[in-house]
């Protein structure tokens, strides 16, 4: 005889090994994003931003996915995968990011939630390189959205998992609005020096312009003012109210509708002794 049971809760299981090729690129990300608060230089001397972590980033990613889909996505959970990247794609090319709003956040969130972090790694990943191939935003910072959009439902699939009905949904939205100031936070971090320009030390310290060998609190002073001037109050908070709004609105629907398919997504075989 044989029992069958479905596993909902996670539609791509992480092994020990993919769980530590995600923290081992995760760092390396991190490394990425925060390279101009860890550079240290003699006075005088010019920095020029590391082009070569744009070459590293995808290749990180690749590994990663790789991973995750030796963990066991089978062709249900891939379908879900697919359609689920399909309409973030969509959705963020609809927002275009005006005014912070871009629902592609609420939906990856969900996602995660429903399906684990594993999944949602790789729905946030695989949801910002379609939109970017639709919607003409292939760049340089594309990896770095890729990345940081991947951590954002992984965050929600490390959610606490006994947390249910008005509670969850209360838990999400908060999720959702520190996800947005996050992800505006990371990107404005890889992009600071880009922008602005790069500060000579003894010279540029007055501005917002990173200045390689200031002290750390120095540079994360300049960097907040410029964070808080350029985003945090207008693009960030816009994409804050919009994931509260969306997961508090159709939060509830949405998660009954990925729940069921969940259901659906991995069916295990367990042999059942006579």
């Amino acid at each position: 005889m044989s029992e069958v049971r479905t596993r909902a809760a996670v539609a791509v299981p992480v092994g020990r090994r993919s769980a530590l090729v995600l923290a081992v690129a995760s760092v390396a990300g991190l490394m990425m994003l925060v390279w101009p608060l860890l550079v240290q230089v003699e006075a005088g001397t010019r920095v020029q931003p590391p082009f070569v972590f744009l070459a590293l980033m995808p290749v990180v990613l690749a590994v990663v996915l790789a991973e995750l889909s030796e963990g066991g996505l089978d062709s249900r959970a891939l379908a879900i995968l697919g359609v689920l990247v399909a309409i973030n794609a969509v959705l963020r090319g609809m927002g275009a990011g005006v005014a912070g709003i871009e629902l592609v956040f609420f939906l990856l969130i969900l996602g995660g939630r429903v399906f684990g972090a594993g999944f949602g790694f790789a729905l946030g990943c695989l949801s910002l390189f379609a939109s970017a191939l639709l919607t003409a935003g292939v760049g340089p910072w594309m990896p770095y959205q890729m990345l940081v959009a991947a951590w954002v439902g992984m965050g929600a699939g490390l959610l606490p998992r006994r947390v249910s009905g008005r509670a969850e949904i209360v838990m999400l939205v908060a999720y959702g609005v520190l996800a947005a100031y996050a992800y505006g936070m990371f990107l404005n971090l890889q992009g600071w020096p880009y922008l602005l320009g790069i500060g000579i030390p003894g010279v540029d310290g007055d501005g917002l312009m990173f200045v390689p060998g200031d002290p750390l609190l120095e540079n994360l002073r300049r960097f907040g003012v410029y964070t808080l001037v350029t985003s945090t109050s207008s693009w960030d908070t816009g994409r804050a109210l919009t994931n509260a709004v969306a997961i508090a609105l159709l939060g509830p629907a949405v998660l009954t509708s990925l729940r069921r398919a969940a259901r659906r997504a991995r069916v295990v075989r367990v042999p059942v002794d006579d």
